[in-house]
């Protein structure tokens, strides 16, 4: 059985302290669904039928709840093209900040929500986190089929956030089920199967708003120019079924650990540490862009291009979380800063030929230039998430050389686990900065050309700082392989 260190009052790590032997037996329980027993570091326990399956299936259900979260926190992304397309009265600048709110709040949620699991269980938060999705669900189909000011839109705006926090928690929880050697793969299936809940509602919300047999509540919020009656109520009504299946399911099918400890002060502790910022501003390059072009993308096609051009959004959240698992296993075999560094590089060269096609008013080249763009931003997401644990195993190893190496790999776990809430939380602030850039783009310049250069800008200084930081050499964390 994997041994554990413990804190002393002090703050210092005690000798790791052998936990008593699961071996193959069944995993202690405490009521229906806790288990107090659940070690996936011991190879025996781990074969069991109480090991693999049991983390399996814990994950396959977070996979869905995730999943759903995302497609909520992003529904807006679809709504607001909808509403422009059918002359709703809302500014262009108004729709902008409706999408931006939903990702300032989902930003700020990942903060609270990483702790959750740990202080109420897996289980329990992932039921309570899914049945909470109703709340902006209801609001966004009362907003659409009655006459609601702009502060109520708003209002259900902000409740969307509660989707966004869904990710730091279910990656919290699923941590604890798995083996190191298997974490970074589980994770990875983990984040990657809720990114693709931002492709699915960008693919699935336009179908549903012509749809008026979903709209079982109200009827047409507008109608385009041609016509054709769009119930933007639909964006939310068809995720119903799937939120109570999440809750029921996660209710009767997931576990809680009692083994799964928060510790508010290593967050707090954490947050004092050069390299959780340096890798917070790179991470707004990574998954920041990607959130952030995805609630921006339906807007932007729709505003530059034909109105209903916007379902072909989808594509790009499609390919980024299809990517994203191969940035992390490439930068396993070669290093994550080395693959960031030419992946930044990557995401400027494709905002650049994004301009080019906008000039030339190509619509397909535009598309096909942010398809890539999204594909290298998948890639980017990987790729910086892998190089997180490394860096914290160098610092930890370089301010505790004459520790044990147990103490010094359980001082690297528990000081990734609380980077990446901050990590993970700040990284989403790009589904605030992106579109509020391109907002502001239009009301200076008519057009979103210079939010473009203003990112092409901004990957050119993340090619800097990774370089810099992580890839010149002589420094500790390219000496560490980061």
């Amino acid at each position: 059985m994997t041994s554990t260190p413990t804190v002393r009052p002090d703050g210092a790590l005690a000798p790791p302290v052998a936990a008593p032997s699961s071996g193959a037996a069944p995993a202690a329980r405490r009521g229906s669904r806790w288990i107090d027993d659940y070690d996936p570091e011991d190879p025996a326990f781990w074969a069991s039928p109480q090991g693999r399956p049991v983390a399996r299936r814990n994950l396959a259900w977070s996979v869905l709840a995730e999943n759903i979260g995302f497609s909520v926190w992003q529904m807006f992304s679809i709504a607001t093209a909808v509403l422009a397309s059918i002359g709703y009265g809302f500014t262009s600048d108004q729709l902008f900040w409706l999408v931006a709110t939903a990702g300032l709040v989902g930003a700020i949620m990942r903060v609270p929500y990483t702790f959750m699991p740990a202080l109420v269980g897996g289980r329990n938060w992932t039921v309570v986190s899914a049945a909470l999705l109703l709340i902006p669900v209801t609001l966004l189909t009362v907003a659409a089929t009655t006459d609601r000011p702009y502060w109520f839109w708003v209002l259900t705006a902000i409740t969307c956030g509660v989707g966004g926090g869904n990710f730091a928690s279910s990656m919290a929880n699923i941590s604890f089920f798995y083996p190191d050697k298997e974490k970074g793969f589980a994770l990875g299936l983990n984040a990657a199967g809720g990114n693709i809940g931002v492709a699915i509602i960008q693919l699935v919300g336009p179908l549903a708003v012509t749809a008026g047999a979903i709209a079982v509540v109200g009827g047409g919020t507008g109608a385009t120019e041609g016509g054709e009656a769009r119930y933007v109520q639909n964006v939310a009504l068809i995720w119903v079924p799937f939120i109570v299946l999440a809750a029921v399911g996660a209710w009767f099918f997931m576990d809680n650990l009692t083994g799964a400890k928060a510790n508010v002060a290593d967050q707090a502790a954490i947050a004092r540490r050069k390299q959780t910022w340096v890798m917070s501003f790179l991470y707004i390059g990574a998954f920041g862009s990607f959130i952030g072009f995805s609630g921006a993308f339906p807007l932007v096609l729709a505003n530059e291009f034909a109105a209903d051009t916007y379902r072909y959004a989808f594509l790009g959240p499609l390919v980024g979380s299809l990517s994203r698992p191969f940035g992390g296993w490439l930068a396993d075999r070669v290093g994550g800063a080395k693959v960031t560094v030419v992946t930044f590089v990557g995401q400027a060269l494709a905002i650049g030929s994004a301009i080019l096609f906008l000039r030339a008013e190509s619509f397909g080249g535009f598309l096909a230039s942010f398809l890539v763009l999204f594909a290298i931003v998948g890639m980017t997401n990987g790729s910086t998430y892998r190089m997180i644990p490394i860096i914290y195993r160098a610092e930890a190893a370089a301010s505790f050389p004459d520790e044990a190496p147990a103490q010094v790999l359980y001082r690297a776990r528990r000081d990734t686990a609380a980077a990446v809430g901050i990590i993970s939380a700040v990284g989403a602030l790009g589904a605030v900065f992106i579109p509020r850039t391109v907002s502001e783009s239009y009301g200076a310049t008519g057009g979103v050309e210079t939010a473009l250069l203003s990112f092409c800008g901004f990957y050119i200084a993340c090619v800097a700082v990774t370089w810099s930081v992580y890839l010149r050499r002589g420094t500790l964390m390219q000496r560490a392989g980061v």
